[in-house]
């Protein structure tokens, strides 16, 4: 009459493996053939699987919430630039040269920028190449921003089902341990 799954589906997303949320244990151990003991062990291991990628994705999402903000200074300065063009004046900026080190440049008009691309590669654009370029680079930022929002919602989500499942699975085992007790000093007794 119970199943062993509920409203949750034990589905994936990109590689994370959905969590199944266990109503009856002994239907749950029994289609899984395990024992107490392995089943928890398993559930174990697939918690400890769910925090080794939370803390993946919690990095990627360190470095994307860093990375917007430069993107976006850079984004900054190619306007401040497009907006001096033809005006004839020239442009004071203070730029970091090395961690805490600054100079002073004076930039006269210009059409292009170099932009770094990392892996050592720098390359000059138009002005309104960079802007497109930087736009471009923003927008995909900020989607794989939130697509790694909702990866580490879905991956919370499964660990708490894991984590319940699991105090379920300990629960049955107990309550099993002490019927038990409870029936061998009965018969003991008579």
């Amino acid at each position: 009459m119970a199943s062993s799954s509920s409203s949750s589906n034990a589905t994936e997303r990109r590689g994370i493996p959905g969590a199944q949320f266990v109503e009856d244990v002994q239907t749950y151990l029994t289609q899984l053939g395990l024992d107490v003991n392995s089943a928890l062990a398993f559930l174990q291991e697939r918690l400890q699987q769910y925090k080794v990628v939370e803390m993946k994705l919690l990095a990627q999402q360190r470095e994307l919430q860093a990375k917007i903000p430069d993107i976006e200074k850079c984004l900054d300065v190619v306007a401040t630039l497009q907006a001096k063009k033809g005006t004839g004046e020239e442009l004071i900026a203070d730029f970091e040269v090395s961690e805490g080190i600054y100079s002073r440049a004076s930039i006269e008009e210009t059409d292009s920028v170099c932009l770094w691309l990392g892996a050592n590669v720098m390359l000059e654009y138009s002005l309104e190449e960079a802007t497109a370029l930087l736009q471009k680079n923003l927008d995909n930022a900020r989607a794989s921003l939130e697509v790694l929002v909702a990866d580490l919602l879905f991956l919370r989500d499964q660990t708490t089902i894991t984590q319940v499942t699991i105090a379920r699975v300990y629960n049955w085992d107990v309550h099993q341990r002490r019927t038990q007790q409870v029936a061998a000093t009965a018969i003991a007794q008579e």
